[in-house]
């Protein structure tokens, strides 16, 4: 049995990836960095799978089509 993706918080996305909170946003922005998901009226998260292919391969990484999350 697989176990359930975790949704991590922006500390914890910054801490593995290394960027600012500003170089994240404008990755987002780009397309070049897996967009966040609302998770409450004020939260925001991602997928812990994400961020761990983005940090796997920066350079290469694409968006998923499938998993569109905003």
């Amino acid at each position: 049995m697989r176990e359930p993706d975790r949704i991590i918080r922006l500390r914890t996305v910054i801490l593995r990836t290394g960027l600012s909170r500003s170089t994240i946003y404008r990755k987002i922005t780009e397309g070049t960095f897996p967009a966040q998901l609302k998770i409450s009226a004020n939260g925001a998260g991602w997928h812990e799978s994400d961020i761990d292919k983005w940090v796997a391969n920066p350079a290469g990484w694409i968006p998923d089509r499938n998993n569109a999350s905003n």
